[in-house]
């Protein structure tokens, strides 16, 4: 299953920003990774690298290689609205990025594990698939031999709710409300930069 393997502090650190989670070195080198570290000389970025960087940011945070980011770009393109809201509203609706939505796991990439090793059911069937796009109304539980897993357990101390998303602690069962309108996604990224580098 292909997913990034490399490095990810130095891609927080290119970044500065927490792409993968709480990271304690981002803290203590808040500069782009690099031999000559703060003090090197960094030109002028060009609109070109600006869009990419961007592109590269949105990729790293929902854990999206490029042929599936540039498939879903295409889909977006294609929906009814504004083709970078779509775009989010779609990446929102993955199946990976809702169980750590729903604070069934702490990190993106530990709710793919958890999807990839099947704890996760959707609508009643056992789903492995991390990409699986999701649509309003389905429902997202977990394994009845899985509600003991004490990383499950851990991150639901520590969930946050969100509006198009909906939780049963009891049951440990959540829903797929609807799509999230723009202003409800919290990350930070300018998503006109990705349609205007696809544009090209």
């Amino acid at each position: 299953m292909a997913r990034y393997t490399g490095p990810k502090s130095k891609i927080a650190r290119k970044f500065r920003e927490p792409i993968f989670g709480p990271d304690k070195v981002l803290d203590k080198k808040n500069y782009p990774p690099g031999m000559h570290g703060n003090s090197r000389r960094r030109g002028k970025k060009s609109e070109y690298a600006i869009q990419l960087a961007e592109k590269q940011k949105a990729k790293y945070t929902y854990g999206v290689l490029e042929r599936q980011f540039a498939n879903l770009f295409d889909k977006s393109a294609r929906k009814k609205g504004i083709t970078g809201e779509n775009l989010l509203k779609y990446l929102e609706a993955r199946l990976d990025n809702t169980v750590f939505r729903l604070g069934i796991a702490p990190t993106r990439s530990a709710a793919r594990q958890l999807v990839s090793h099947k704890h996760i059911i959707v609508n009643g069937t056992v789903t492995n698939i991390p990409s699986y796009q999701l649509r309003p109304g389905d429902v997202v539980e977990v394994r009845e031999k899985s509600k003991s897993l004490e990383v499950i357990n851990d991150a639901l101390h520590a969930r946050k709710s969100f509006a198009w998303l909906d939780w049963d602690g009891g049951s440990y069962t959540g829903k797929f409300l609807t799509y999230p309108e723009r202003d409800e996604i919290p990350e930070n990224i300018k998503e006109q930069l990705i349609v205007e580098l696809y544009s090209k």
